[in-house]
């Protein structure tokens, strides 16, 4: 369950009571893992995978009640706003109408002499300042990519970088401002959380957006043409459950430039977002051994090409550089053998995810079902891309169904079918079992947190409140005593 989903007054989960409260859920309920989405900004979609900044974290999840504790706001300022109709969504159009207008009457009232800021500044030094100038030019821009911005900003000339920090020094500070309050958050939760026996595990993904300051600072790193246009990009070829497949638009990188420095970004990328979690997912693993490359001019997948990526040259140099750290593969769909040899090799776990092995639609299906698991994986009954388990009872064919009761014992009757599929999960011999919040709550489709490929709708999903009740972590518990998955 994303930070975005938890219940708050304000229109979207953010990293106050609420999500103390859920740490308290999880500790009573006898779980040792909370999974998030990426935290990082969200760019056009209000997806967590594409953002303004692989470094920054999201200002939307600031909590303002904190920021009032501190004297930095008044009630006033945030509790006469309509945050939206329908408590079960994110409105994220009245989110970004207010939520910045509202920061900046906190960084109006901060005092910017403050030690602990000052030293934030200092220690995020060389992503902070080309994320706060990306932001406050794209400001004065309207918005508008960076790709269409002049040519002197495009090109980030140094006289005309610093006119603009001459210029938009407190649009600037604002920026930095905000991140110092999300990581200053965040710190304060992940600590609460640890400190309850819960640890957290984030989610890095493997592109970034073209309209991010990552690509702005560093274009070099990525396949742009000589006016930094891509000049392919990322997704996925069409298989069983895309006929186009899918285009997702990310730049690709430039892995032999990259492997030059020894993949000098890509150590400090891993290693930053290992100090912010306790553990990494690490999205789209297979793409590191061979990646799909779409050209940009396209308007769907099919003319994809397979090109070679770094493979375990890359894990090895993080491993040299900062050591072994405590990461996930996210190694699904279509997996070659160089794909497998890369996985052993790194000592990562996989993923498997059960909803997939009931899909008569994936020729390797049956690597998902359960009595497939191992040990060392990490398993789940479906992640944010895929439906509920009740949304996929109502909508997956019918021959799958059939099959699903069938495997998993079920009668007719599949009101209580999300706790039944849940207890086989739970019984593998996988170490680790991941479940998502609507699967506990026993939601439809309607609750659905991300559908590939579609536009509108998605990233919304909210938790009522109170839903998370005493009765629920009770039930929760005693399933984990009975499948021997408490410590």
């Amino acid at each position: 369950m994303h930070l975005s989903s938890l219940p708050t007054p304000y229109g979207i989960g953010t990293m106050g009571q609420s999500a103390r409260d859920f740490v308290d859920f999880l500790k009573k309920a006898g779980q040792k893992y909370w999974q998030i989405l990426p935290v990082c900004p969200t760019s056009y979609g209000d997806s967590p995978y594409q953002s303004f900044s692989t470094f920054a974290g999201n200002p939307y999840f600031i909590d303002l009640d904190e920021l009032r504790k501190e004297g930095l706001l008044e009630l006033e300022d945030y509790t006469n706003i309509n945050w939206g109709s329908d408590a079960t969504k994110v409105d994220y159009e009245t989110i970004y109408k207010h939520r910045f207008r509202i920061l900046k009457y906190a960084f109006y009232k901060f005092d910017k002499d403050n030690k602990a800021y000052i030293d934030f500044c200092k220690e995020n030094e060389e992503w902070l300042n080309n994320y706060a100038e990306f932001m406050a030019v794209k400001d004065v821009n309207g918005g508008i990519s960076w790709v269409e911005w002049k040519e002197g900003l495009k090109l980030r000339d140094p006289e005309v970088m610093y006119i603009v920090s001459v210029l938009y020094e407190e649009d600037i500070e604002f920026w930095k401002f905000v991140q110092f309050k999300f990581f200053e958050q965040w710190n304060a939760l992940r600590k609460y959380a640890n400190d309850n026996g819960v640890e957290i595990i984030g989610d890095l993904p493997i592109y970034v957006a073209l309209d991010s300051a990552d690509v702005w600072c560093s274009p070099e790193l990525f396949q742009l043409d000589k006016d930094l246009v891509p000049t392919k990009v990322a997704g996925c070829p069409p298989d069983g459950f895309s006929a186009t497949g899918q285009l997702w638009g990310n730049p690709l990188y430039r892995w032999d430039v990259m492997a030059d420095d020894d993949y000098a970004w890509w150590v400090k990328r891993i290693g930053f977002a290992c100090k912010i979690y306790n553990i990494l997912r690490l999205d789209h693993f297979r793409g590191f051994e061979s990646y799909y490359a779409i050209p940009y001019e396209d308007e769907d997948a099919k003319n994809g090409t397979w090109e070679k990526g770094p493979g375990i040259d890359l894990f090895k140099a993080i491993d040299k550089q900062i050591g072994t750290q405590n990461i996930i593969a996210e190694d699904l769909g279509f997996l070659t053998g160089p794909v497998k040899k890369m996985l052993a090799l790194s000592g990562f776990p996989g993923m498997k995810v059960m909803q997939l092995g009931f899909d008569s639609r994936d020729s390797e299906s049956h690597d998902y079902l359960p009595h497939n698991y191992i040990p060392e994986c990490v398993a789940y009954v479906g992640t944010h891309d895929n439906d509920t388990i009740q949304g996929w009872f109502s909508k997956a064919s019918e021959e799958d169904i059939e099959f699903a009761k069938d495997y998993l014992s079920l009668s007719d009757d599949l009101k209580e079918s999300h706790w039944a599929v849940m207890k086989a999960l739970w019984a593998t011999v996988a170490g680790v079992t991941i479940v998502q919040a609507q699967d506990l709550l026993g939601l439809g489709s309607e609750s659905r947190m991300n559908t590939p490929s579609v536009l509108g709708g998605n990233w919304e999903f909210r938790i009522p409140v109170g839903t998370f009740d005493d009765d629920l972590a009770d039930k929760l518990h005693k399933y984990m005593k009975m499948y021997q998955r408490l410590n």
